[in-house]
């Protein structure tokens, strides 16, 4: 005993928009070079290929796009420039952890470790730089019985 309207009719769905996909990661090959770059939680791993036409991708996407602010630009920009390879080789970079500039200080050490695996001629350039010095800082550890690192809790007189 069913009824036309007691009857369950599918539904349509309407159709999913796909969202843009962003141009597919190319895959560099031939001989690389690799480093890892670290700062705070942030760890970046460079490959750099000594043959390429000068890009750079981070995570599949081009560095332009993954680092939109332009003082983060510069940040990664600091040792190619002091080595003269910006157009000479091709980067991938997987990076991960942390927040975006402390992956791009990152990716900075990864770049610079990278250039001095492939030519060990470019190390006294990029060490006078400061740009083969790990930047040691990191939020220190909270303690029992405080509110934060170091801060203790509020005293009550009354």
């Amino acid at each position: 005993m069913t009824s036309a309207s007691t009857e369950k009719k599918p539904r349509k769905r309407a159709a999913a928009k796909k969202p843009e996909v962003e141009e597919k990661a190319a895959t560099f090959l031939g001989q690389y070079a690799d480093a890892v770059g670290r700062r705070k939680t942030a760890v970046a791993l460079v490959r750099f290929f000594p043959k390429g036409s000068g890009r750079l991708l981070i995570n599949g996407k081009d560095w332009k796009k993954y680092f939109p602010f332009v003082a983060w630009q510069q940040v990664i920009e600091q040792p190619l420039k002091i080595v003269k390879v910006a157009n000479d080789g091709d980067f991938s970079i997987q990076v991960s952890g942390g927040g975006i500039p402390a992956q791009a200080d990152a990716v900075q050490l990864g770049i610079a470790r990278a250039l001095v695996t492939h030519d060990a001629g470019v190390k006294s350039s990029l060490r006078a730089g400061g740009l083969l010095t790990r930047d040691p800082r990191a939020k220190e550890r909270k303690k029992p019985g405080l509110k934060r690192a170091r801060r203790g809790p509020q005293f009550a007189k009354r």
